[in-house]
């Protein structure tokens, strides 16, 4: 059997709409994609090997060109062919999810795992090691996953007109679409639909996806991020439809938002970060009956909420929120407003314990000045040779998005504190030296002490982001913070 005729097989096999009867018809929509000279042969019948044996026969044949665009919007079509329809994988979603919600879940991670809408080979190629630190173990990860641009494709799209459709890539006109120059393939990509805060939704899992079952949960309107009672209410009924899964939304305000700001979103799925893992380091009072509340032991400035009563958790969320919306504290750098521009949001992550509801409401503020002007409450500058970019949500989390340029680079920094002709950074200077004075390195203990010392730094981002610091100054103005949230 060639190529060709092993792919047929796998879309009659797999759940796609295609039957025994539809074989001719199906082979020959193949060959329209690929060509019909000899296939490139495939080493086994996996279907991601298939693929991108056909998508080779496609660039020997001349039907594409030999471009990353082209070849991933062509690997998209042909595993659009073993992928149901939309209203089949919400129709067999809602079915499952009356067995259970992890039984519903289970079956679209699965099914968008072997279409290749999850890059599963490409996120096997992310370096993930753990980083012991006073705040407990984060998470580090160098993001390889993602590939990098094509400079033919960057030039072409550059030239190439702007049609302003789907308006971003979260919205739900990207299921099903085809892809073009600089924006993403998603011809494989399905998105259920639900219902939240009497609204229709969308749920899909990332692509690239940086933790356990990372889902995305996004507005079916093209709307800007906003972080208001209502999203506190979503998240809430979010994770009652999914108890196994957390949910939280990125901060509404660029610098300490996350790169997508122009659409109502939410990330969630099933992993527990290092600060689910952090405990409370002192109660508080806010004034709200049947909700527990506590400051967390976290380098970014946590309040966690307690409680079985939803909407007295919802009244707490809203009230420590609109509060710091609006509170100052210049003895700590704190200003809500300069020049009317609001500085001021929460990142809100809600998961369910028991038959409790856990919110943990991050305190964020975007100011800069002219000592930090990338932001005061943002990686300072020593810190940015690892970490430059917005601390989003999974960081505030404990887990570090770490660029790809890292890889190499910290190769070269072990290069250089072992005494070997190195390529190392200019910036990566002052912390390699900082290094070199304080171990003895050898060949068996420098990556160790490295990965180590990175999440040291990552420590450090993470409480540069925070607004009341962990000293005596830090401690007393968050107090004062709480005890006007309780005045309110």
């Amino acid at each position: 059997m060639t190529t060709v005729d092993r792919f047929v097989a796998a879309v009659i096999a797999s759940p796609s709409p295609y039957t025994e009867l539809d074989q001719i018809y199906v082979h020959n929509r193949i060959l329209a994609l690929v060509g019909e000279a000899d296939p490139v042969e495939a080493p086994d019948d996996q279907l991601t090997s298939l693929t991108d044996a056909l998508v080779k026969t496609a660039t020997q044949s001349g039907k594409i060109d030999r471009t990353q665009s082209d070849e991933e919007i062509l690997a998209d079509q042909l595993m659009d062919l073993v992928t149901p329809l939309p209203s089949a994988v919400n129709q067999t979603f809602w079915n499952k999810y009356q067995t259970s919600p992890q039984t519903a879940t289970a079956y679209f991670y699965q099914l968008s795992q072997a279409n290749d809408y999850i890059k599963t080979r490409a996120i096997a190629k992310n370096v993930v090691f753990p980083a012991k630190t006073d705040f407990g173990d984060l998470e580090i990860t160098i993001n390889l996953s993602k590939p990098e641009k094509d400079p033919k494709a960057i030039a072409a799209a550059k030239d190439a007109p702007e049609n302003g459709y789907p308006l971003c890539q979260l919205c739900l006109e990207n299921e099903g679409y085809l892809g073009r120059l600089g924006y993403p393939a998603r011809s494989n990509h399905r998105v259920i639909r639900l219902t939240v805060g009497g609204e229709t939704w969308g749920f899909q899992y990332s692509p690239y996806a940086y933790f356990n079952e990372h889902s995305i949960f996004l507005d079916k309107v093209h709307r800007p991020m906003v972080i208001n009672r209502q999203t506190f209410s979503n998240l809430i009924e979010i994770v009652t439809q999914f108890p196994h899964y957390f949910v939280g939304s990125n901060a509404d305000l660029p610098i300490v938002g996350g790169s997508m700001l122009t659409h109502e979103h939410y990330q969630g799925g099933r992993h527990v970060f290092p600060m689910m893992k952090a405990p409370i380091d002192r109660q508080i009072d806010l004034g709200i009956a049947g909700v527990e509340a506590g400051i967390v032991k976290w380098p970014m400035s946590t309040i966690r909420l307690l409680s079985s009563d939803t909407d007295a958790l919802i009244a707490a969320a809203t009230k420590i929120h609109q509060c710091w919306m609006h509170y100052s504290d210049e003895q700590v750098d704190v200003r809500a407003y300069t020049d009317d521009v609001r500085h001021h949001t929460t990142t809100p992550i809600v998961r369910k314990v028991g038959d409790q509801f856990v919110m943990d409401l991050v305190l964020r503020d975007n100011q800069t000045s002219a000592q930090y002007p990338d932001g005061i409450f943002h990686p300072h500058q020593d810190v940015q040779h690892i970490k430059k970019e917005n601390i989003g949500l999974i960081e505030v989390m404990g887990r570090a998005i770490l660029p790809a340029r890292l890889k190499p680079e910290l190769h070269e920094v072990a290069n250089y504190v072992l005494g070997r002709h190195n390529q190392m950074v200019a910036m990566h200077q002052p912390w390699a030296d900082a290094l070199k004075a304080k171990y003895d390195f050898n060949e068996s203990n420098v990556t160790e002490i490295i990965d180590r010392e990175v999440g040291q730094v990552f420590a450090r981002v993470l409480a540069d982001a925070g607004v009341f610091k962990w000293d005596a100054a830090g401690e007393a103005a968050f107090d004062r913070f709480v005890a006007a949230v309780k005045a309110v």
